[in-house]
């Protein structure tokens, strides 16, 4: 089976659509019913152990909603082993526009990426179409402070940051922040405050790119209502290719009594104490 045919074959139980808003379009994955939890996937994209997190949801009574927004959808491209050279080329190209894309600031700091108004716009549109009492959300690595930042609407109940890595922490203030403007981060504090939003974060206790500092911001900034969940290196699937880094895909060991399996329970939790 070549790669292409190997990505659509893994995106099979899933369903094709696209989602416009502000006249910017992307496809999207769905599978499931019950209340809508938007997973957005990390750098290198909607890989197979994203799906795999997306069925967990699936299973635990949700529609599982992948925005399509860099990468190559289905492609096992976080095993450059598997797909080899081919592979990572063809995910290679796919990521280069993240660097010029007006829709991510990925350098800036103090601001909310554009692309977070459309996935405002998205997650709206599922609370109408699934129900439920709001919609959750989970961002990882590069799109973590993606789901905080969609919290600035009241359809979000439940948003997740796993790995939220930007800023890349090179400077001191940079660490000691997250990709979120000021006002948006305001509103998300008076959301915590008056109608008891609760906001995860999942990480590493080693990772250099979710340093201690932007924990610590974010328990300054939201108080009580940051719950974070970090783990040891030790807890860290050792057959992952990279150091320990993606707590829900590529270092989640899926075993009873495992601290990522109890953190992956735990945003499935959060999802039902929230959105039924």
């Amino acid at each position: 089976m070549d790669l292409k045919a190997e990505a659509a074959a893994n995106l099979a139980d899933f369903t094709k659509e696209s989602f416009t808003d502000a006249g910017v379009t992307h496809d999207l994955y769905r599978k499931g019913a019950g209340p809508a939890v938007i997973v957005i996937a990390e750098i290198p994209g909607i890989t197979p152990k994203v799906l795999d997190f997306a069925r967990t949801l699936v299973d635990a009574g949700f529609t599982a909603v992948l925005p399509h927004l860099f990468g190559v959808p289905g492609l096992d491209a976080g095993n450059p082993k598997k797909v080899g050279v081919q592979g990572m080329a063809m995910a290679g190209a796919s990521l280069a526009p993240l660097c010029v894309s007006k829709e991510f600031t990925i350098l800036a700091v103090g601001k909310s990426s554009p692309v977070v108004t459309w996935l405002r716009a998205l997650a709206r549109q599922e609370h109408q179409r699934c129900g439920g009492k709001g919609v959750g959300a989970v961002g990882m690595c590069l799109t973590g402070g993606f789901a905080l930042g969609m919290a600035v609407d009241d359809v979000l109940l439940a948003p997740v940051l796993s790995q939220p890595s930007m800023p890349l922490g090179i400077t001191a203030s940079r660490r000691r922040t997250i990709d979120i403007s000021p006002q948006d981060l305001d509103t998300v504090k008076v959301r915590c405050a008056k109608q008891g939003l609760k906001v995860m974060g999942l990480r590493f206790k080693s990772d250099k790119l979710v340093p201690d500092e932007r924990f610590a911001f974010l328990r300054e900034q939201l108080g009580d209502a940051f719950v974070a969940v970090e783990l040891d290196d030790d807890a860290a699937n050792p057959d992952a290719l990279l150091t320990p880094h993606s707590v829900l895909t590529e270092h989640l060991i899926d075993e009873p009594g495992q601290p990522t399996r109890q953190a992956l329970d735990d945003v499935v939790q959060l999802m039902r104490d929230t959105l039924r």
